[in-house]
């Protein structure tokens, strides 16, 4: 505790109880772009899963969404937070397919109640087994425990970070999608938008926004049709045009 050492000493534990080939630690705190605390990636594999990430993508990850509820420790898989068409959505084909990963799960932490930590364990050949969920899950009190008291402090970091400069993607998803399509979209369009890139269905979608799903589908030809594009690929590389323009 206290050095520099313990975020490979705390995944060398964690991996005591469960095998896993790859692991990296996120701290999110609101506007700011993730600090990768600690990773074990070789450099190739790195530069997709840390430098890429950080430029972005991140904002359409569901671990860094529901991170920032704030809801103390807990573990959850990526199949379980991601939106019903998560594995459809061009994040996941254009992005996240990249990673080459089998399946991906995280201890998620309240640090302060501003910064929220992300502990991820990855594997690249087969999924965890129920049984190793478990055994993971039983490791939640003390990793949370130990993940705040030794990063008690990030809070200060992602300050100095940006000290004297205007912050980087401010209000993150937000104004990002409110710059997406601006002067073109209405707010429902970009509320529509907003869904579509997650990977939610129409179904879901209108399920969120308490409209049918068929006027879902409208909204979705509509904006097809004022920013030009003609598939959901191509709206995810407008998206992130608009992020590069924030940045």
């Amino acid at each position: 505790m206290g050095t520099p050492g313990c975020a490979a000493a705390l995944t060398d534990a964690i991996r005591v109880m469960v095998p896993f080939e790859f692991t990296v630690i996120f701290a999110y705190h609101r506007d700011q772009r993730p600090i990768d605390i600690y990773d074990d990636f070789p450099a190739e594999k790195r530069k997709v899963m840390v430098d890429d990430y950080q430029e972005g993508p991140y904002l359409l990850d569901p671990f860094y969404l529901h991170s920032q509820k704030f809801i103390g420790a807990r573990l959850a898989r990526l199949r379980d937070l991601a939106p019903d068409r998560f594995y459809q959505a061009e994040y996941f084909r254009n992005y996240y397919v990249q990673t080459g990963l089998a399946e991906e799960i995280g201890f998620t932490v309240d640090i302060d109640g501003e910064v929220s930590l992300v502990i991820s364990a990855m594997r690249a050949h087969k999924a965890f087994s129920a049984r190793e969920f478990r055994d993971l899950e039983m490791l939640v009190p003390f990793v949370g425990a130990i993940a705040k008291k030794q990063w008690s402090g990030l809070i200060n970091e992602f300050s100095s970070q940006t000290q004297g400069q205007a912050p980087r993607l401010p209000q993150l998803i937000e104004d990002a999608f409110q710059a997406f399509g601006r002067n073109l979209l209405t707010p429902r369009e970009a509320e529509v938008v907003e869904y579509i890139l997650k990977g939610h269905s129409a179904d879901a979608t209108g399920r969120a926004l308490g409209i049918a799903s068929g006027t879902v589908r409208i909204h979705r030809r509509n904006i097809y049709a004022k920013l030009r594009v003609s598939s959901q690929g191509e709206l995810f590389s407008s998206f992130m045009a608009s992020l590069s323009e924030l940045g």
